[in-house]
């Protein structure tokens, strides 16, 4: 079994923000799957299936970005999965908008969602699916930044990042997270 944590904050306001870019990709993928997410478990919207005769568990925290990692561990104990089934999909301002990056292990990077799973699960070998928003304008706080919608000439772009992210997402559970490095850490981003 697979278990695939999207991050974002849950709620009206934050949807579509770039900080949900985590939730917006298992909506993509739980759609293309017809896997329903919602049932309410672990403090996360959950829905199961199967990618290719691997069960599969997309999870959605509602404990807000920064509490992100409550929900992962409670997830981790109630499917039975250890940390190298893990896959966690999120937004990185350090990484040029559309640029992908896969990677096995590591620091949080200054995220607090994934600082917050960091600090609540304790196999941190779990496969990272980082999504690149870029870095806010000068004098645009980080903070308003990340939880701003997508402009306009980025929502042209947007659902083939998701695509993208979607195809790498594959390469990870089928392939392996060596694999789908090499096939994906150096592609440029989507153009707008």
């Amino acid at each position: 079994m697979k278990l695939v944590v999207g991050l974002g904050n849950p709620g009206r306001r934050y949807a579509r923000t770039r900080h949900n870019l985590g939730f917006l990709l298992l909506d993509r993928i739980a759609e293309a799957r017809g896997i329903r997410i919602g049932d309410d478990r672990c403090e996360s919207l959950v829905g199961r299936g199967e990618w290719e005769r691997e069960s599969l568990v997309l999870a959605k925290p509602q404990t807000y970005m920064n509490n992100s990692g409550v929900a992962a561990a409670a997830l981790l104990r109630r499917f039975r999965v250890r940390g190298a089934d893990l896959v966690v999909a999120y937004d990185d301002l350090d990484l040029p908008f559309g640029r992908l990056r896969i990677r096995c292990g590591g620091s949080a990077g200054g995220h607090r969602g994934l600082a917050s799973i960091l600090q609540h699960v304790a196999d941190r070998d779990f496969v990272r699916l980082r999504m690149g928003i870029g870095r806010p304008p000068a004098g645009v706080d980080p903070v308003e930044y990340v939880l701003s919608r997508f402009p306009a000439e980025e929502q042209q772009s947007l659902e083939d990042v998701l695509s993208r992210a979607e195809e790498a997402l594959e390469a990870i559970l089928l392939k392996g997270p060596v694999r789908a490095m090499e096939d994906f850490n150096r592609q440029e981003p989507a153009s707008g």
